[in-house]
């Protein structure tokens, strides 16, 4: 049964308004990646310290990712993303009044502390308020909206390249004090309620995002089942039968204990977000003037176009991919998108090899780089993107799913680091080519092993999920048809 317009409003409404500290985090790379050569400039500092200064976009995440996991489990998901906006605020004004490195890196890693913050606790709320029917949409405006904020954060340096860095930085600030207000008329995640056995606070949250009673109680009855509660009790507050775990608890469940079905979890979440990074996206979006520079494009305004012309093209096929994702389905988009990303890379290694060996001016090789330079970042927004986020957010189950998301975020900002830092390296040990052809290779294995380890999540309500994992194959259609059949009573 279809939610209501209205109802479906709502829920879209709510899952903008979390994702609105995403497009923060986005406007901040964008902002800092323009205002670089103003701050070393003003504050005098080296090579090192801009490096140091970026990077710590990628080190502090994992701190935070951590934290966000046991804080939101402890104070719920609406407060934890309370929480975000009070980093953000804090982190920029500290960097917009830095007068030196040291302040200008202190207020950089409170911020960073907030991406992890972000990256872990968006997803998981976005999921846990949305319907089967429409989650992957709504659990991939995050993506969507860092990418669209790194392209405001483009347009402001554009805009705006007469005001100071400091001016740039602080228009940041305003947005994220609103934020925070905004975020108290969200409702909590119903099933971070019913973990708490607050029961009449979820029934009525459920009541605001379903289509009628009977789907609100079916929708209740599902998560009290997973979390532990019996069906009988229904008190407004009830003393969980399986108390609130501790983070060891957690730990030794996803990787002692484990079950089979969690185990193949586990490796879903670890794999997904490893070789999301691992392909070498990240180089192409940082180092994009390097690589058409290497190409033949040697005017500088020409290499800032065609750069903001790959941020573009990401921005427009996530989009592309929110609306597709509840149609044909997690699985099919992702290994389309890889499948693109064997394609292009392997292309663009190739053409690179080529122009690089070429003692005169190679046209076909320079606008085939071009080209295929674009249509691998339209492959990855398309399925490898956003359905990382979406995925392993929804196979986790409700015990599992903070602490398994940060895990995610963890091993994704760990892998991004070691692609940005080793990229240049890289390509002077093996040739920019010969590293392009080192990532389609990653891509090939990635297709590979999504093949054989990831099953289908689409339709299916988010206690339906553990049921479909245990076994490395894709699951009998039969199990299909019994969600779709399902689909009436979705959660």
């Amino acid at each position: 049964m279809a939610v209501p317009e209205s109802k479906q409003n709502f829920i879209l409404f709510t899952a903008i308004l979390a994702s609105m500290n995403s497009i923060l985090v986005g406007y901040d790379i964008g902002v800092m990646s323009g205002a670089i050569i103003n701050i070393r400039r003003d504050l005098h500092i080296t090579d090192v310290q801009v490096e140091i200064l970026m990077w710590v976009v990628n080190l502090y995440p994992l701190i935070g990712s951590f934290l966000a996991g046991r804080t939101s489990d402890w104070i719920g998901r609406r407060y934890t993303i309370v929480l975000i906006g009070g980093l953000f605020f804090v982190g920029t004004i500290i960097m917009s009044l830095s007068p030196n490195y040291a302040f200008l890196m202190f207020g950089h890693s409170i911020f960073g502390v907030g991406v992890g913050f972000a990256l872990m606790i968006v997803p998981v709320y976005t999921a846990e308020v949305s319907p089967a029917s429409s989650r992957g949409l709504l659990a991939s405006i995050p993506e969507f909206s860092i990418n669209y904020g790194i392209l405001l954060g483009y347009s402001f340096n554009f805009l705006c390249s007469e005001q100071s860095w400091r001016q740039r930085l602080r228009a940041g600030v305003l947005p994220s004090l609103l934020f925070q207000v905004g975020v108290l008329a969200m409702p909590e995640s119903p099933r971070w309620l019913v973990m708490r056995g607050r029961l009449g606070d979820a029934r009525r949250v459920l009541q605001e995002i379903s289509d009628s009673e009977q789907e609100a109680q079916q929708r209740l009855a599902d998560i009290k089942s997973a979390v532990g509660i019996p069906e009988s009790l229904n008190d407004d507050v009830v003393e969980p039968i399986n108390k609130q775990r501790s983070g060891k608890g957690v730990w030794k469940e996803m990787f002692i204990t484990a079950t089979p079905a969690v185990r193949h979890i586990i490796i879903a979440v670890i794999s997904i977000h490893f070789f999301q990074q691992a392909v070498g996206l990240e180089s192409i979006i940082l180092y994009s003037p390097t690589i058409f520079d290497k190409a033949g494009i040697t005017s500088d305004s020409q290499k800032l176009l065609a750069t903001a012309v790959v941020i573009f093209s990401k921005t427009i096929f996530i989009l592309v991919a929110t609306c597709l994702l509840d149609r044909f389905g997690r699985r099919p988009m992702l290994l389309t998108s890889f499948g693109g990303l064997i394609v292009s890379l392997f292309t663009l290694a190739t053409c690179l090899t080529v122009i690089q060996h070429s003692d005169k001016k190679v046209m076909w090789a320079i606008v085939l780089s071009i080209a295929t330079v674009l249509f691998s970042v339209a492959s990855f927004s398309i399925g490898a993107g956003p359905i990382t986020w979406v995925y392993c957010v929804e196979i986790l189950p409700l015990r599992l799913r903070a602490q398994g998301v940060a895990m995610g975020v963890v091993v994704n900002r760990m892998i991004c680091g070691v692609i940005s830092i080793t990229f240049l390296s890289l390509s002077k040990a093996i040739t920019i080519g010969g590293a392009f052809f080192l990532y389609g290779t990653i891509a090939t294995i990635g297709w590979i092993f999504f093949f054989i380890v990831l099953p289908e999540t689409r339709g299916k309500t988010l206690e339906e999920m553990e049921a479909s994992f245990g076994s490395f194959r894709a699951k009998p259609k039969h199990l299909l048809v019994v969600s779709e059949q399902n689909q009436s009573l979705m959660v």
